[in-house]
């Protein structure tokens, strides 16, 4: 493997923005042949087995029970092919339901003793890593400071050292990325490290961007905290997963269980209510069946990097995109071949500490989602990899399974609705045999069918109604969000509205994985943080489609059985007023309504933890620092182009071999332009990137003469024809 630097990483080790490399080697894997394994750890403990009997033997048990009444309902006599098919997606789904609802049972028993005490000796050095990819620089630099100085206050400073690794293509958001890590830096001087280091080509995307980082970097470092731009965890937290990491060799990952925090708007309040209340269960319930075969959520993790390196290569998929080429969801893949390479992989439930943020409506999720449909839909060809456990296999099929299910459900919907059409314009035939005596007569149950109902969504509700009696059980809970009566109504009120977000879901889901199956990439678009309205426009654009599903299926009933319209109520009611729903979803205004009357509290906001506060502050803090940063005030202060190319660094010659049309007709359009503000408006954005990137040409436009001071024209979207030479 080759090791050696490129001219652009000599400049920045030289300028001290980035430390000096310690590549470590990360083959990738295998997925035909299991690798020989580096840590053998012993048998999972008593606890485990039995959490992993109580999970999955109960939810086998509750799955047979179910598919028998459903087959009792449906299918009197011999049944038909579309009966058939109804019973076989009711039995996935359900199973799906039966193992949430038994894996929160399996949460109630005692887990088993993880690694704990402060390990002898002096820990190594800890890497907080943080990929970012056109995000806020304010939002990230500011969690990055206030853990910094949470961890220095602790007395950890010196094992701990910042390292923004940017993927950041938006030549705007990069210039004041590097106006913000230099702030940050001095921010930090003498308290904490800060490196940077931004990639020329986004190869692979995050997990990519970690790799880049291990190979040049990692032989620096014990181990690495991979945190999200959204990332928030306190210096406890942090000091605790790094000595349960050095009290037990053979651990490779330690995963936090972060809670969601920090948004306002309806759809982020819910999700965070629910995830303060059935949160602690269900992440209770996979900590105790998972025991050392656990999972990666991909961020909020603590990672041995040695372990890392050696086991966690991922291949290229064979085939062509969604299915082939990198794997979009790394994280599910990262902890099987991990574990598969004899390393633990353990999930830390009782910790606390630990943040991030919800999408902050339904079409920020549905975007957010349709990557990560497409890469839990790729561990289709990761599942049967050799060497893998059984565990680590059930991880990749959850994966699928979280979207895959909303594909069923509406399949079981429209088969339904078939058989019932048909039951009620086709004429029956009474008489199915030549020398029948007797007719076969259509039957349907529908007193069992209320009780399977009954059943279904009593299991469905076990996470949500064993996280309310914890909670009410817990005086602190109780206290920290105003009463039980309080509680109770938020809870209620969570149930209620995410049963009519849940049917739009429904279909944007069966809609990605649809998308995915006719063989569409979703490329890596950017994720939206922050609380935002929906525009009217947008959501009619993007619903209109589920409003017509919802009158049409509504208006067909209606004639044929008003039993089976009231049956579909629920759904129909969120599919018909999806447009004002997914307005409301992202309103800020409702959201802080629910909370002037006490509803879907979360305890921190009635006690703002410290590490909150101060992040919340400092991000204001460094909006207004970088309010002045731009491509032309770079251009017009020397002091500001030092600062950013001592981070982005001095890159000479961007390619190796073949040449950079950007970077060519970056040049050639510089040697046309007379002023600075027309070849401004003659750059694209990946010509400016490469400006932004190349001091040499940086320094001609600055050097050309400006006929408007200070004139904000990149980025404006007024631009000439451009020059005849390009």
């Amino acid at each position: 493997m080759d090791t050696g630097l490129e001219g652009r990483d000599r400049v920045l080790r030289i300028a001290g923005a980035t430390p000096p490399p310690e590549p470590l080697d990360m083959p990738d894997q295998d997925l035909r042949s299991p690798p020989l394994r580096r840590m053998t750890p012993g048998v999972q403990g008593w606890r485990t087995r039995l959490a992993r009997f109580v999970a999955f033997g109960g939810a086998a048990a509750l799955t047979v029970v179910a598919i028998d009444q459903m087959i009792r309902t449906v299918a009197v006599g011999d049944p038909t092919v579309m009966q058939i098919v109804l019973i076989g997606m009711f039995a996935l789904n359900f199973a799906w339901i039966a193992l949430s609802a038994t894996s929160a049972v399996a949460g109630l028993l005692p887990l088993e003793a993880g690694p704990s005490g402060r390990p002898e000796g002096e820990p190594g050095r800890c890497a907080l890593a943080m990929p970012v990819y056109n995000e806020d620089p304010a939002r990230t630099t500011a969690a990055l400071l206030a853990m910094a100085r949470d961890l220095a206050d602790l007395g950890e400073g010196e094992r701990f050292e910042i390292f923004v690794l940017s993927d950041t293509t938006d030549p705007m958001v990069w210039a004041r990325e590097t106006a913000a890590m230099a702030r940050l830096r001095d921010r930090l001087d003498g308290r904490m490290a800060v490196w940077y280091r931004h990639r020329q080509r986004n190869v692979d995307r995050k997990a990519g961007n970690v790799r880049d980082f291990v190979e040049r970097w990692g032989g620096r470092y014990e181990t690495m905290l991979v945190l999200d731009a959204d990332s928030l965890m306190s210096a406890e937290t942090i000091r605790a997963l790094r000595d349960g990491m050095a009290a037990d060799p053979a651990l490779g990952l330690l995963q936090s269980v972060p809670a969601l925090a920090g948004m306002d708007s309806l759809f982020a309040r819910l999700q965070q209510f629910a995830a303060r209340i059935a949160g602690p269960v269900v992440s209770r319930g996979l900590a105790a069946w998972q025991g050392d075969d656990g999972n990666y959520w991909g961020h909020n993790a603590i990672i041995r990097t040695r372990a890392f390196a050696e086991a966690c290569g991922l291949p290229r998929l064979p085939g062509r995109l969604p299915f082939g080429g990198s794997i979009l969801s790394h994280d599910f893949v990262e902890a099987a071949l991990m574990r598969r390479a004899g390393w633990k992989v353990r999930m830390a439930a009782e910790l606390g500490g630990s943040w991030e943020t919800s999408p902050a409506s339904l079409l920020d999720s549905g975007a957010r989602d349709r990557r990560w449909a497409q890469g839990n839909m790729q561990h289709l060809a990761v599942i049967g990899a050799r060497g893998l456990g059984w565990c680590s296999r059930a991880h990749l099929a959850t994966g699928v399974m979280s979207y895959l299910s909303s594909l069923l459900w509406l399949g079981f919907i429209v088969v339904g609705l078939v058989l019932l059409v048909q039951a009620q314009a086709l004429r029956p035939k009474y008489f199915t045999e030549a020398f029948q005596l007797f007719p076969t007569w259509p039957r349907f149950d529908s007193e069992r069918m209320v009780w399977l109902f009954v059943f279904t969504m009593a299991t469905l509700l076990v996470p949500k109604t064993i996280g309310l009696l914890r909670a009410m059980l817990s005086r602190a809970h109780v206290r920290s969000v105003g009463d039980a009566v309080r509680l109770l109504a938020g809870w209620l009120v969570e149930i209620l509205v995410s049963a009519l977000f849940a049917p739009i879901m429904m279909l944007i889901h069966s809609r990605h994985v649809w998308e995915i199956l006719l063989g569409q990439d979703t490329g890596w678009k950017l994720q939206r943080r922050d609380d935002g309205a929906i525009p009217l426009r947008e959501a009619a654009a993007r619903h209109a489609g589920h409003t017509v599903v919802g009158i049409a299926v509504a208006g067909a009933l209606l004639p044929i059985s008003m039993i089976a319209l009231a049956w579909l109520a629920p759904i129909l009611i969120g599919w018909t007023f999806a447009i004002p729903l997914s307005i409301a979803s992202g309103s800020v205004g409702l959201g802080l309504a629910l909370r002037r009357f006490g509803l879907l509290l979360i305890p921190e906001e009635r006690d703002l933890p410290p590490l909150l506060k101060a992040a919340a502050e400092e991000r204001d803090a460094v909006t207004d620092d970088l309010a002045g940063v731009s491509l032309v005030g770079l251009l017009d202060t020397p002091e500001g182009a030092e600062r950013h190319f001592l981070f982005a660094g001095q890159r000479w010659h961007w390619t190796r071999g073949s040449p950079d049309t950007d970077y060519l007709t970056l040049n050639a359009k510089l040697a046309d332009a007379e002023t600075r503000e027309q070849a401004l408006g003659w750059l694209r954005p990946t010509e400016l990137l490469r400006l932004l990137g190349d001091r040499r040409a940086f320094d001609t436009l600055r050097g050309l003469p400006s006929v408007v001071s200070g004139a904000a024209i990149a980025g404006s979207g007024e631009r000439s024809a451009g020059p005849r030479t390009s």
